[in-house]
C-alpha cells in the first residue's frame, strides 16, 4: 500500500536524522565536559597552589586606593520608564565619589530626555549627550556619540577620565562595583563583572531562565573561558576599560570606537582589544555581609552572613516575545555578524571559543528537533504496544546499534548538565530555582529556537537589501523601592567609606550581631567606636 511504503520511508528518514541530531549532540556534549573539566582542574590548582601563597583582596585594600575619574556610559532610546529610578538609585548606592555618569539620548525621544534632566537639575554627575540624527540607531552608535560626548566634556572641564565603564538603564549597580575596576585598572584593559539575573517568582519561566543561564555562564564558563584563551567577550554591562583600550581601538578605526556594522559591540570590543595585545580579565569577587533572615518553622528573625557577589544585577524580559526579540539580536551579533567581522582570527583558543559560540545557530534549532524525535519514537512505542499484533516497521532505536550508544552517551551528558546548571544555580540563588532550572531549561530551548528563526529572517533581509539591522529594543523592567532595599548601601559600608571604623572593627560588630542580634549602630556604640551624634549622621546619610 502506497500509505504504508511512505511511512515506512518517513520512518527510515527519521532515524538518519536521529543519526546525524545524535552526533551533533554528541559533539556539543563533549564540548561542555570538556568545559566542566577545565573548570574543576582550575578550582582544584586554585584551592591547592595558588590560595595558600597569596592574602585574597580585602576591603580595605580596595578603599586605600585612590580614586581615579571614572566614565559611566549609558546608552538610552525608548528608556523613560526605567532611567530616572536607574540614575536614582545608582547616584545614592555607589560608593565611590569621582565620577560622571553621561547619558546618551536621541533627538525624536523626549520622554527620555526630560527623565534624564529631572535628575541631572540637582546632580552635577549626571551628563546628557545628544546624537545629532534621531533614533533609534544601533547601540554602537549611540556609545560612539557619548564617548565624543565625554572628549568635550573634557577639554571644557580640563580633566581626563582615566576609566570608562559600560551600563544599561534597568542595571542595579553593587556599591563596590567602581572601587573594584579603581583598584584594577589600569593594570588590566579590560575588567569584566558578573551579571545576575535579579531573582523572579517561581512560575516566572522566562524571566527565569535568564536566571539560569547567566549563573552557569558567569559562575563557571566565563571562568575558564578567561583561563583558555585570555579572551573575554564584554557583557556591555558591569564591564569596566582604561583610557588606553579606548583609544587604542578608536586610534585604529577612523576615531570610531565600537562597529555600528554589530548588533553585539560589546562582544565584538573584547576580541578586538585581545588582537590589539590588551589585558582583560573576568572578576569575580565577594564579600561577607550580615542580612536578617526569617527562620522558616519559626518566623524569628535573626542575623546571618553571607557571600555577597559584587556583581551587576537585572531584570531580563519576563514576557515570551520579549525574550525572542532579545535572543535573536544577540543570534545575530554574535553567530552571524560576528563570523562576518571577526572571521576565525586568533589562537587556536580563540578560534576554540568563537565555535563555542557559533554552534547555538545550530544548536537552538536541533534542540527543537530533538524534542519531536524522542516524541516520535515514544509515539511509535506506544502505537506498538497498543496494537501489538499490528505490522512491525524495524525499530527506530535498535539495541546495540551506533544510534543506541550515541543516544546512550547524550543521555549521560544531558544529565550532567542540568546537574551542573543546577549547582551554579544553587550557589547564587538558592535551592528552590536550582529545582526550577530543569524546566526552565526546555522553556528556554524553545526561545532559543524561535529567536534563532527570527535572527535569519533579520540576516536573510540584510544580506538582500544591504540595510543595517536596528536596535531591536528590549522593553525593560527596574525594581521597585522594597526591591532594592537590599542592594543599598550598608551602614558598614558608609562607616568604612568615611574611614570612621576599621574593616577589623566592623567584622567584630558583626560577628557578635551573628551572636546576639541588635542594630549594628548600637553594638558599635556600645564598644565605644561609635557616638550617638555621628551615629544620627551616618543614619541620616544612608
Amino acid at each position: 500500500m502506497p500509505s504504508v511504503d511512505a511511512f515506512a520511508y518517513f520512518l527510515l528518514f527519521a532515524k538518519i536524522t536521529m543519526l546525524l541530531v545524535g552526533l551533533c549532540f554528541l559533539i556539543s556534549g563533549l564540548d561542555d565536559l570538556f568545559i566542566d573539566i577545565c573548570y574543576a582542574c582550575r578550582n582544584l590548582y586554585r584551592r591547592l597552589v595558588i590560595l595558600p601563597k597569596c592574602n585574597a583582596l580585602s576591603e580595605q585594600r580596595l578603599r586605600e586606593k585612590e580614586e581615579q575619574w571614572i566614565a559611566i556610559m549609558v546608552p538610552a532610546w525608548d528608556e523613560s520608564a526605567v532611567i530616572r529610578p536607574m540614575l536614582e538609585n545608582t547616584l545614592r548606592v555607589l560608593d565611590y565619589t569621582n565620577y560622571r555618569i553621561f547619558i546618551g539620548t536621541y533627538p525624536n525621544d523626549l520622554e527620555t530626555q526630560r527623565e534624564v534632566d529631572l535628575v541631572r537639575e540637582g546632580n552635577i554627575q549626571v551628563h546628557r549627550i545628544t546624537t545629532p540624527h534621531d533614533g533609534p540607531t544601533n547601540k554602537a552608535d549611540c556609545l560612539n556619540w557619548i564617548y565624543q560626548g565625554i572628549h568635550l566634556y573634557e577639554k571644557s572641564h580640563g580633566m581626563k577620565f582615566e576609566i570608562f565603564v559600560m551600563q544599561d538603564c534597568e542595571d542595579v549597580i553593587h556599591p563596590l562595583c567602581y572601587r573594584l575596576f579603581n583598584y584594577l585598572i589600569p593594570r588590566k584593559d579590560m575588567v569584566q563583572l558578573p551579571v545576575q539575573s535579579l531573582e523572579t517568582k517561581w512560575y516566572q519561566l522566562t524571566g527565569g531562565h535568564y536566571m539560569d543561564e547567566f549563573a552557569q555562564s558567569h559562575y563557571k564558563d566565563m571562568v575558564v573561558r578567561e583561563a583558555i584563551s585570555g579572551c573575554i567577550p564584554a557583557a556591555g554591562v558591569g564591564c569596566g576599560f582604561s583610557r588606553k583600550a579606548f583609544e587604542t581601538i578608536a586610534g585604529k578605526n577612523n576615531n570610531q570606537l565600537f562597529s555600528i556594522d554589530s548588533l553585539t559591540e560589546d562582544y565584538d570590543f573584547g576580541f578586538r582589544l585581545h588582537r590589539n595585545g590588551l589585558k582583560q580579565v573576568f572578576v569575580r569577587y565577594e564579600v561577607v555581609r550580615s542580612v536578617q533572615k526569617k527562620q522558616f518553622l519559626t518566623g524569628k528573625i535573626t542575623n546571618v552572613t553571607k557571600r555577597e557577589t559584587v556583581c551587576i544585577r537585572e531584570y531580563f524580559p519576563a514576557k515570551f516575545m520579549y525574550a525572542v526579540r532579545q535572543k535573536s539580536r544577540w543570534v545575530v551579533g554574535i553567530t552571524m555578524q560576528g563570523w562576518e567581522n571577526l572571521g576565525w582570527q586568533g589562537s587556536l583558543a580563540t578560534r576554540y571559543m568563537l565555535f563555542r559560540d557559533r554552534k547555538s545557530i545550530l544548536t537552538n534549532l536541533l534542540n527543537l528537533v530533538g524534542y519531536l524525535l524522542v516524541g516520535l519514537v515514544l509515539t511509535v512505542w506506544f502505537i506498538q504496544w497498543l496494537h501489538p499484533d499490528t505490522y512491525k516497521y524495524p525499530p527506530l532505536l535498535e539495541k546495540n546499534s551506533l544510534l543506541w550508544y550515541v543516544l546512550y552517551v547524550n543521555a549521560f551528558l544531558l544529565l550532567l548538565r542540568i546537574l551542573l546548571r543546577a549547582y551554579c544555580v544553587y550557589r547564587l540563588h538558592g535551592t528552590m530555582h536550582a529545582f526550577l532550572s530543569f524546566p526552565r531549561m526546555i522553556w528556554g530551548n524553545l526561545i532559543n529556537f524561535l529567536a534563532t528563526m527570527r535572527a535569519i529572517k533579520q540576516y536573510v533581509r540584510y544580506l538582500r537589501t544591504g540595510k543595517l539591522i536596528k536596535w531591536d529594543k528590549t522593553t525593560h523592567q527596574y525594581p521597585s523601592e522594597e526591591q532594592l532595599l537590599s542592594f543599598r548601601r550598608k551602614l558598614g559600608d558608609i562607616l568604612l567609606d568615611s574611614r570612621r571604623i576599621t574593616v577589623d572593627q566592623l567584622n567584630h560588630a558583626l560577628k557578635i550581631q551573628c551572636e546576639k542580634p541588635a542594630l549594628l549602630g548600637e553594638i558599635l556604640k556600645s564598644l565605644g567606636w561609635l557616638q550617638q551624634h555621628e551615629l544620627d549622621e551616618f543614619l541620616l546619610r544612608q
